[in-house]
């Protein structure tokens, strides 16, 4: 090796840090010794390195993604029992999941069913997708959203505030009905729906049917406005199931293993009752 070529190499570190390329940094030693045994020509040393650097750089984007979005953990679409809620359609879910047409229109999903019927789980599963596919998403409980809005306002900030929230492709706002109109002024929160109408999108799950909305916001003609926003793009989904966590339950107890005690509880049990027949 020349002289020349010992201080580009001893250079190309300090280069490659400041042009921010720390994938190109760490592989090109092993890279330039291949292409100089296997006699690749300069353009297909240089594409494979762009390349390589690339596919990095998607992967810490969607890593900052996920962190940023503050998705339940292992909420995704593969540990999503499908079968337990046999009015969801996989191959719809798949569709939406892909992020194509409908968050470029600004359109909104809405999910509604009991508590724990996997509508969060759901809700969740379509965010982790999307981030996958190079959306941001942001998973919110609804009435936490709230209160960063309210304190925007009371600081005079709240439409700055909301359109910071715009760098997200899609927002869940999870549990909706747990807010109050008594708890907090939640027109803040239509607010938000109306600004994002047709621009952005938002994925809803509640526990309640829209007639029972207007325990959430302070009118029934805001109500009835914020309704009209939400439904007017959107896929609604009905989950009426059994809920998860009830059904686990059950199942867990019907296999628990009959211990000794409960044989003999159940032995005496037996023959007291044959006591009292007699």
């Amino acid at each position: 090796m020349t002289e020349a070529v010992t201080v580009d190499a001893a250079r190309l570190p300090l280069l490659l840090g400041e042009l921010r390329l720390p994938t190109i940094g760490a592989l090109w030693p092993q890279f330039t010794e291949r292409a100089d045994k296997e006699g690749w020509p300069a353009a297909r040393l240089l594409a494979t390195l762009a390349e390589l650097e690339l596919a990095d750089r998607a992967q810490r984007r969607i890593q900052r993604h996920l962190a940023e979005a503050r998705l339940p953990p292992g909420k995704t679409l593969d540990s999503f029992e499908f079968a337990a809620v046999p009015m969801v359609n996989r191959a719809q879910i798949t569709a939406l999941a892909a992020g194509d047409g409908w968050l470029d229109k600004g359109a909104n999903v809405l999910l509604f069913g009991p508590s724990g019927c996997g509508k969060s789980h759901l809700g969740a599963a379509l965010g982790h997708a999307l981030i996958e596919g190079g959306y941001r998403v942001l998973f919110t409980r609804t009435t936490d959203l709230v209160q960063r809005l309210q304190v925007a306002r009371q600081n005079l900030s709240l439409e700055t505030a909301i359109e910071k929230l715009d760098k997200y492709h899609l927002i869940v706002l999870d549990d909706l009905c747990y807010v109050r109109k008594d708890q907090a002024e939640t027109s803040a929160l239509f607010e938000l729906i109306a600004a994002r109408y047709e621009r952005r999108s938002l994925l809803v799950t509640s526990n309640r049917p829209f007639g029972e909305w207007t325990s959430v916001f302070p009118d029934a003609a805001m109500t009835l406005a914020a309704v009209d926003r939400l439904v007017h793009h959107a896929t609604i989904l009905e989950m009426n199931v059994e809920s998860y966590r009830r059904r686990s339950a059950t199942t867990r107890q019907r296999q628990r293993p009959t211990s000794s005690r409960d044989t003999t509880r159940d032995s005496n049990a037996d023959t007291k009752e044959s006591a009292a027949a007699s």
